[in-house]
């Protein structure tokens, strides 16, 4: 088959993406990958508008739609203007790409209100809100892809960030219950879950000594993912080829976690 043709099979085209945090990291990564492959973008985003403009510039110059929105996914409210902002300049939302996160956290015993609530709101609360705005469109079409970026921390916990852990597997919870409710009305929810990523939120991490080594030591592939590993299996998740496949947890980790 023709590359040209192995694109069209994809059936990205004409259809329109919504990445949360999509001007940076996993998120940033993932819209461009949809732009690649011929996918119009909107790119969600908390504070930092030169990295939303870079962000939309760079999927316009694939020669595809682009748009940046401000918006607090935490929030419900956000989350709505973000989806009838993409509406109004799209008429349609195919994709959700629920990224926006945060990884802090401490001890329990050393964990105050404010950081667990922080993230449980936007980790897990902030997935449910834009769910909840997109679905209705969605359902109208009849037809929707979601996919919900978790963690392997979700998976098998993660010391001192029982937070950022709890949300995460509340994310795959999540993604399991809208697949079955909502694979009748032809919207497909699945889930990947990374490992280590090379992203502004590990820098801090991987700037301990040794750290990084260690932690490449233990992984089988022998490195850390970048953003772009994650985001072509995000992409994936939303073609024609992941048709059939609902309710998933996709690990995508260099084989550091195993599980079913």
């Amino acid at each position: 088959m023709e590359p040209a043709h192995l694109i069209d099979s994809l059936k990205l085209k004409d259809h329109v993406a919504v990445v949360t945090g999509g001007s940076r990291g996993i998120g940033r990564a993932a819209v461009n990958c949809f732009a690649r492959l011929g996918a119009s973008v909107v790119v969600n985003y908390a504070r930092d508008d030169g990295a939303a403009k870079d962000a939309i510039g760079e999927a316009e110059a694939t020669g595809v739609g682009a748009l940046a929105v401000q918006a607090d996914v935490s929030l419900l409210a956000d989350a709505e203007r973000l989806i009838e902002a993409t509406i109004r300049q799209f008429g349609r939302v195919d994709f959700l790409v629920c990224n926006a996160g945060i990884w802090e956290g401490s001890p329990v015993d050393q964990m105050t209100e404010q950081v667990w609530d922080r993230t449980i709101d936007l980790n897990l609360k902030g997935t449910w809100t834009v769910c909840r705005a997109a679905v209705p469109y969605m359902k109208q079409q009849q037809f929707g892809r979601i996919v919900i970026v978790s963690s392997t921390a979700g998976q098998r916990g993660e010391a001192d960030v029982s937070n950022y852990a709890a949300s995460k597997g509340g994310q795959i919870s999540l993604t399991k219950s809208l697949a079955s409710e909502l694979g009748p009305f032809g919207i497909n929810v699945n889930s990947v879950a990374p490992g280590w990523v090379d992203t502004d939120m590990c820098a801090d991490a991987f700037a301990r000594q040794g750290f990084r080594k260690a932690l490449e030591n233990s992984i089988p592939v022998g490195r850390v993912a970048t953003p772009d590993d994650i985001g072509w299996p995000i992409v994936f998740l939303c073609t024609e080829w992941a048709r059939h496949i609902n309710g998933e947890i996709l690990n995508v980790n260099g084989g550091s976690v195993l599980c079913g």
